[in-house]
């Protein structure tokens, strides 16, 4: 599938709302938890088992995401976007049929495998275009699509809830919501698919003077490559940085709707459906807003710092909802709603310490690579906290008892991947790439402006939408 070129006069803006369409839908997966109770009643599951769509899901969306770059790039964002809206609206529809014929393995499979490519591929689809549309604003366009696939909760969660209210929680009425689920998100995707545009190679927007960089010793004006940097210990404490902050972010995200309800469910203020649905909504309202203002303050205080923040203050706010969260809703509640902040902006600043590690040479392919860790969290997470609950239940609790311990997992490993930040230091010369390797360059000085050729541009826009 060709990519379709802008005509001439065509507006760059129109751009970002089709991104939007994609990850708006996609982002739908932050919003799983509200399908978990209606699916362990009407199929006799337990915690864990329910969680099994979401964990594949996210595990398809790591690697797809990290494998998948080479082929978006070469066929284009409209090609990516079809593969995107096909895969994701596919996989509901086989949940539908799975939830009428009551085989769960079929929800699994379609929801988690399927649907979970459909995420992949549509989470890295608009990225490449975005950046060539506004080499000006290069951070402010990638933001507005990773901020939608966080916000896609927003509005999946009270539509879902709503949609289930409606057709009711049996496993008929399950099937009927996925099945508008799919068709509905199909229509939206294709949206993207048919205003996408990428800009003529004539009349491209160009790039504006470099930024005066962060000052840091962690910044290299070198380059190292995507196959040197996994031979790093760099890479690797990052990519345990990166699978503690997604594990404790995602294992209250996934499980969110029935924690808030058993938190509180023995007190004089129980939490009806329709609030913990609410709940969801301001998680994912939370994960979208930390995206861009968690990345925007790393520029001021450093990677290093802002990562010290989201795993040090992560295990406070999860330390707090362990031991008064059933005393306060408001606590509970602002606990959480950090904590998902945190994922969020954990996501958005990890591209940019790469970049400051490793340079710009592949940093796209780099991020690729790292994102295997959003993958392992992906099982890890919910893994611990459904499975520490079913646990707890068959001991006779109930309540905030089903969860304490594993709270206290979450802290142990916010506190592994504070370590691992700490232990981050410049990557070693004998990695760097030397300085006549083609396609790469010392970065320019703050003062000048960084001159490149047409090929240049176009080669390391393909690196970094790898």
């Amino acid at each position: 599938m060709t990519p379709p070129l802008a005509p001439v006069g065509w507006s760059r803006w129109l751009v970002p709302p089709a991104a939007l369409s994609v990850h708006l839908s996609i982002g739908q997966a932050y919003a799983w938890s509200v399908f978990k109770p209606p699916l362990e009643s009407a199929l006799g599951l337990s915690g864990t088992q329910s969680a099994l769509p979401f964990q594949l899901g996210i595990v398809m969306l790591g690697l797809s995401a990290a494998f998948g770059g080479t082929l978006v790039e070469r066929n284009g964002p409209r090609w990516a976007m079809t593969v995107a809206l096909v895969c994701f609206s596919s996989g509901f529809l086989l949940s539908a049929l799975g939830a009428a014929t009551e085989q769960f393995w079929l929800i699994v499979f379609g929801y988690g495998f399927v649907g979970g490519i459909g995420l992949g591929i549509g989470y890295i689809s608009p990225v490449s275009t975005l950046i060539k549309w506004f080499p000006d604003r290069p951070g402010m366009a990638t933001g507005i699509a990773i901020m939608g696939f966080g916000g896609g909760a927003l509005i999946a969660s009270p539509w879902s809830a709503q949609m289930l209210e409606s057709f009711g929680s049996t496993s008929d009425g399950i099937a009927k919501a996925f099945l508008v689920h799919g068709l509905v998100y199909a229509v939206f995707m294709l949206l993207g698919v048919l205003l996408i545009r990428v800009p003529r190679p004539d009349a491209a927007p160009k790039a504006p003077k470099a930024a005066a960089p962060e000052r840091s010793a962690l910044i290299t004006t070198a380059q190292v490559s995507a196959k040197s940097a996994v031979r790093t210990p760099q890479f690797w404490l990052l990519w345990i940085v990166l699978c503690m902050n997604v594990t404790a972010g995602i294992g209250i995200l996934e499980k969110a709707a029935p924690m808030i309800t058993d938190f509180f469910a023995g007190t004089g203020t129980p939490v009806s459906v329709s609030a913990a649905a609410g709940f969801v909504a301001l998680l994912s309202a939370a994960n979208m807003a930390g995206r861009i203002g968690w990345s925007s303050t790393s520029d001021v205080i450093g990677r290093k710092n802002t990562y010290r923040l989201y795993l040090g203050v992560g295990a406070l706010m999860y330390l707090l909802i362990a031991q008064f969260g059933d005393t306060s809703k408001p606590l509970f509640i602002i606990c959480a709603l950090v904590i998902l902040s945190f994922y969020g902006g954990g996501f958005a600043t990890v591209p940019a310490y790469l970049k400051d590690l490793f340079g710009t040479y592949q940093v796209g392919a780099i991020h690729g690579r790292l994102l295997t860790a959003w993958s392992a969290a992906g099982v890890l997470g919910p893994l611990i906290v459904n499975r520490v609950a079913d646990s707890q239940e068959e001991a006779g609790k109930s309540g905030p008892g089903l969860y304490g311990l594993s709270l206290t997992i979450m802290i142990g490993l916010l506190v592994v991947g504070f370590v691992a930040n700490e232990l981050v230091r410049p990557v070693h010369p004998r990695h760097h790439l030397p300085d006549n390797t083609p396609g790469t360059k010392p970065e320019a000085p703050a003062s000048e402006e960084r001159k490149e050729t047409p090929d240049e541009h176009s080669t390391g826009e393909r690196e970094r939408s790898v």
